[in-house]
């Protein structure tokens, strides 16, 4: 069997090793970090680390009160980011969030434009209910997302390293909000669906949340530089070509003309070649995560969900069966398995 690596000449297969033990170790404390604060939700919190290590941006879906803020801010706290939120109004302008020129004048009446940086310039960014934004102004940031820098008169300012985006987006309320195109959707390298917690995380929510005074605050385990060394090590990371081949028969099975009976019957359009680029990445940030040195197919299987479902969109004869794309989705990750 063969594997697939971006390794380069300067580091060696045991450097590699010494790196990725060390790494676990790391990941490791930012879970034990986290989980002071948030209760329950793993899957959210693995997928969310997941995006942040893999080096994208993360899509957080759910209905108002699951503590999507709170996660962002800890998660922020505890990988030692600088982080900024941005509330998104329907009012809120371009230059809210990219910044704008201002005059300045000196003491001898000489006039002249100074740049004031937006919030955008964060390490991570919380993006609250995206949605409600007008169009123009959440294409300011998803370029941003996209191209890493921001032009004001003409002039480029670069964002910082590491730079992501956790949006939020309430899939309830639709009233005065303007949903994601789908161009713009696929800039996010995951939609991470928060549902309600279970019934022992609640029950700890209540008893530690509702008493004395409780510290919501983490104490930061990891450095930016950190991050972006792990970052770099999880593209070096070897995939065997098992893995590669699942993420191509699992994408390409998901557009229609595949000549996949589900893809031909229930799907519009399909996932394009950025959601198996976005695979390849996160089952190597999830091998990581889960203190393994190389993904495999069960990570494929674990990420198809969250990398697919914004990708693709269900024809009408699906949605006249009351089908959804995770239903979709499953049907397509069993002929992996």
């Amino acid at each position: 069997m063969t594997a697939h690596t971006t390794t380069d000449a300067t580091l060696s297969e045991t450097e590699i090793v010494e790196r990725a033990e060390r790494a676990l170790s790391d990941i490791a404390r930012v879970r034990q970090s986290v989980g002071t604060v948030i209760f329950g939700q793993e899957s959210v919190v693995e997928q969310s680390l997941i995006a942040i290590l893999a080096g994208g941006h993360g899509l957080l879906v759910g209905v108002p009160g699951l503590a999507k803020t709170k996660l962002v801010e800890t998660l922020g706290g505890a990988l030692g980011l600088d982080g900024r939120r941005i509330q998104f109004t329907p009012d809120l302008m371009p230059s809210d969030i990219v910044g704008t020129e201002v005059m300045d004048q000196d003491e001898t009446g000489r006039r002249s434009f100074r740049y004031v940086k937006g919030p955008v310039f964060a390490q991570l960014l919380m993006a609250d209910e995206i949605n409600r934004a007008s169009p123009r102004t959440q294409s300011a940031l998803l370029q941003s997302m996209q191209e890493y820098h921001v032009t004001v008169a003409g002039e480029r300012h670069d964002l910082p390293r590491p730079f992501h985006v956790l949006a939020t987006q309430n899939p309830l309320e639709q009233e005065g909000t303007y949903p994601l195109p789908e161009a713009q959707l696929d800039r996010f390298l995951m939609q991470i669906d928060v549902f309600y917690p279970d019934l022992e995380a609640e029950r700890r929510i209540l008893l530690e949340t509702t008493g004395g005074p409780s510290s919501d605050r983490v104490e930061a385990v990891m450095t930016p530089e950190r991050l972006i060394e792990i970052q770099s090590l999880v593209r070096r990371l070897p995939v065997a070509d098992s893995v590669v081949e699942a993420i191509l028969n699992l994408v390409r099975s998901a557009r229609p003309g595949s000549g996949h009976k589900e893809a031909e019957s229930h799907i519009a359009w399909g996932p394009g070649p950025r959601a198996s680029q976005a695979l390849m990445t996160c089952v190597r940030a999830r091998a990581l995560y889960d203190g393994r040195l190389s993904p495999s197919t069960d990570d494929v299987i674990a990420l198809a969900e969250p990398i697919l479902q914004h990708r693709m969109a269900l024809n009408f004869a699906a949605r006249a069966e009351g089908m959804s794309v995770r239903d979709v989705i499953a049907a397509l990750k069993r002929d992996i398995a």
